[in-house]
């Protein structure tokens, strides 16, 4: 059987119709007048979507897209040549005229481009042959890159910037609407952008050079924060990102850059001696975002630290401390509230003091301890103020390398603090070891807290004691006295003193003597009179006073119970007083504020030959008076005595870390050996010092020299 085809017949097919040649062209001739109304703003003779059929059927069939487009093209450059020679002829408003005429082009080609939409869509048509692109490559040819049209427009750009500059208020939409219209046509940079950096180059190189001779440091800061605020306001107002970035980059190396060694020469220093934190905010802000800007900062920061730290080391020494400690707290507050808390220039701040500090090896630590003392015996200083301040001495303390010094001048003012009496709070005595414990560890507070164990052991001795006495059927002949049983081995040592005591202090101490063996046998007591204390009360002819003095004073002042009148030499024989000592009490009595004796001849210095009384007519407003106790300030020799002894310390420190170091290694070389030996010990050293510990324990045979190679030890068991 045959297979047929099915067909399917369409009635009424009349083909494809045919095009003449011509019709192009009399599309065009149709089409042409009604696109010039286009762009001329006028009124079409038809209406838009008749125009649109027609470029339709253009469009319809083959071949005709290049035709169009062509056709288009010669339209608009037509279109634009026109309009060019109207705007070169008149050049009043010229931003404002071309602005204008570059709106209304857009706004034309808009409706040309909806009106030929099918050729921006048609696969035949290439991407630069757009609608779009033929019209924004025309007008940029055309219009903004005519050679006195791209003059005019970067003249009268440059002019407006200029005007702003100088203060005058111009319109920045049009500047805006002027640089998008450039960015669009993708000339901004050519037409604009390269020259605006070379005249504002220029402009801020001359504003720098001529107002950093005129206007002061603070002046010349706001000023140039002025000019980057402007600049940066005119890149939100009309300029791009990439032009807003080159000129901050220009102002930074003209404005700051070229000058910073004269700004940080005429300012740095006045702005931190006057404490003007807001130019300093500045000037660090400013600064900080140029090449190496750091470096400068920080080479004058810490000039200016060991110059004013120098100059604090060499105040007097009742100063020192304090006008270090203000100088910190100065500094603190500058680098937190100015410089952002950068960590570098804190670091630099650390050097520095630790430099200055450490460069007087032993006197920072003697006056810190001092300050210390000075501190918690203060008896107006409130409890909050009082922690504050021991805060801030623990920062200098954490710089002081030799801390070893500062323990033993704290520890004797601690002694004096604790037996007589004069510390503001235990709080505070306790809120300071807990500290230094914090900071050294247990090791080097372990004695201090032993003198306060003392002392407490001492109240619960005398309690026991005193209960004992009031057994005793002589109890009312006992005088009221106190006695600390101190540790030897935790309390600084003190010169001793063979003096002469009244027979009632004497039956006192053998009493307490035995009270103390029965409960502490094998103990021996040493007595230590020097930092003893009394109230004596004393029947004046003004009045009956009560007289709080050492016990080398009251020794002296028993003696006019017995006498109205004593020569120097009775009085030393008397007492048995060594001289140095008995002429600083005899000062205190005689030369001070309370003078309690009177001497012949008068004068302030004390004579083998003078003659002392008791001054009757003594009197004062206060009832309890406190004759200054100027034997217990500390002379030159006890200074170097309390140095020596930590001199002492250190050398067996170091003689111990030797021993354990070769102990352990058996044999090292000598640079190992002091390397190692810097690492393990916490006390201020030189190599020097080590060198001598060595040379010293080999003559004491702990180690000798390698008989191979003389620069390696080998340990001696």
């Amino acid at each position: 059987m045959a297979l047929t085809k099915n067909t399917i017949n369409i009635l009424n097919f009349k083909g494809i119709p045919y095009l003449h040649s011509n019709y192009p062209e009399k599309q065009w001739a149709i089409l042409e007048p009604e696109i010039i109304a286009i762009m001329n703003g006028q009124k079409t003779s038809k209406s838009l979507e008749d125009i649109y059929r027609m470029v339709q059927n253009l469009h319809t069939f083959n071949n005709l897209e290049a035709y169009s487009l062509n056709n288009l093209r010669i339209i608009i450059e037509t279109d634009l040549f026109q309009k060019l020679y109207v705007l070169l002829d008149d050049e009043d408003d010229f931003l404002i005229k071309i602005n204008i005429l570059w709106k209304n082009f857009q706004e034309q080609m808009k409706t040309i481009k909806n009106i030929f939409i099918l050729f921006e869509k048609s696969p035949k048509s290439p991407q630069h042959n757009s609608v779009h692109n033929i019209s924004t490559t025309l007008f940029k040819n055309t219009i903004v890159l005519n050679g006195t049209i791209k003059k005019r427009i970067l003249i009268h750009l440059l002019n407006y910037i200029e005007m702003e500059r100088n203060g005058t208020q111009i319109d920045t939409k049009l500047m805006r609407s002027i640089t998008n219209m450039l960015t669009d046509l993708q000339i901004y940079t050519d037409v604009f952008h390269s020259e605006f950096e070379k005249v504002s180059d220029e402009f801020y190189r001359n504003e720098g050079s001529k107002l950093i001779k005129i206007y002061s440091v603070s002046e010349y800061l706001k000023y140039v924060s002025f000019r980057l605020n402007e600049e940066e306001e005119r890149g939100n107002n009309y300029v791009n990102g990439n032009t807003k970035f080159a000129m901050v980059d220009i102002i930074q190396k003209r404005l700051i850059s070229e000058h910073v060694i004269e700004i940080l020469d005429a300012g740095f220093e006045k702005l931190i001696e006057d404490e003007n934190y807001n130019d300093l905010s500045l000037l660090y802000s400013l600064i900080r975002q140029i090449f190496d800007g750091y470096n400068h900062l920080s080479n004058y920061f810490v000039d200016y630290v060991m110059k004013i730290g120098n100059t604090i080391m060499n105040l007097p020494d009742t100063q020192t401390i304090e006008s270090l400690l203000k100088f910190k707290n100065k500094l603190n507050t500058i680098i937190k509230t100015c410089f952002m808390k950068n960590r570098v220039i804190y670091e630099d701040m650390r050097k520095c003091f630790l430099k200055f500090i450490n460069a007087q090896r032993k006197k920072p630590a003697q006056l810190l301890a001092k300050y210390v003392d000075q501190k918690l015996r203060a008896k107006t200083i409130n409890v909050d103020e009082l922690e504050a301040s021991l805060c801030d001495i623990m920062t200098i303390f954490r710089l002081i390398q030799g801390k070893d010094i500062f323990e033993a001048f704290y520890k004797k003012d601690l002694a004096k603090r604790l037996l007589l009496g004069k510390s503001t709070s235990q709080d505070a005595e306790s809120s300071m070891v807990s500290k230094l414990r914090y900071e050294c560890g247990s090791t080097f507070t372990s004695k201090i807290e032993g003198m306060f164990n003392d002392i407490n052991i001492s109240w619960e001795i005398n309690a026991a004691f005193k209960q004992h006495l009031n057994k005793s059927p002589e109890k009312d002949d006992i005088p009221d006295l106190s006695i600390n049983v101190l540790t030897n081995s935790f309390w600084p040592n003190y010169p001793s003193f063979n003096v002469n005591l009244p027979k009632e202090f004497v039956d006192y101490q053998n009493l307490f003597q035995k009270f103390y063996s029965i409960n502490h046998s094998g103990k021996k007591l040493l007595w230590q009179p020097v930092l003893g204390y009394c109230i004596l009360k004393a029947d004046f002819e003004n009045g009956k006073k009560e007289l709080q003095v050492s016990l080398f004073q009251t020794l002296i002042l028993l003696l006019f119970n017995a006498s109205a009148e004593l020569c120097y030499t009775e009085i030393k024989e008397l007492t048995n007083l060594d001289e140095v000592e008995l002429n600083r009490t005899l000062i205190s009595l005689t030369c001070g504020k309370s003078r309690v004796l009177l001497k012949k001849p008068k004068g302030l210095e004390i004579n083998g030959t003078d003659v002392f009384t008791l001054n009757k007519q003594f009197s004062d407003r206060l009832y309890r008076i406190r004759i200054n106790q100027i034997q217990l300030k500390e002379t030159k020799e006890e200074e170097r005595e309390t140095e020596k002894s930590v001199l002492i310390d250190r050398q067996f420190q170091i003689d111990a870390a030797i021993v354990r170091i070769m102990k352990c290694q058996k044999s090292i070389s000598h640079t190992n050996l002091i390397s190692e030996l810097f690492n393990r010990l916490v006390i201020p050293v030189t190599p020097c010092d080590l060198k001598k510990r060595i040379e010293l324990l080999i003559e004491r045979e702990y180690m000798e020299r390698s008989k191979d190679n003389p620069t390696n030890y080998n340990y001696i068991a």
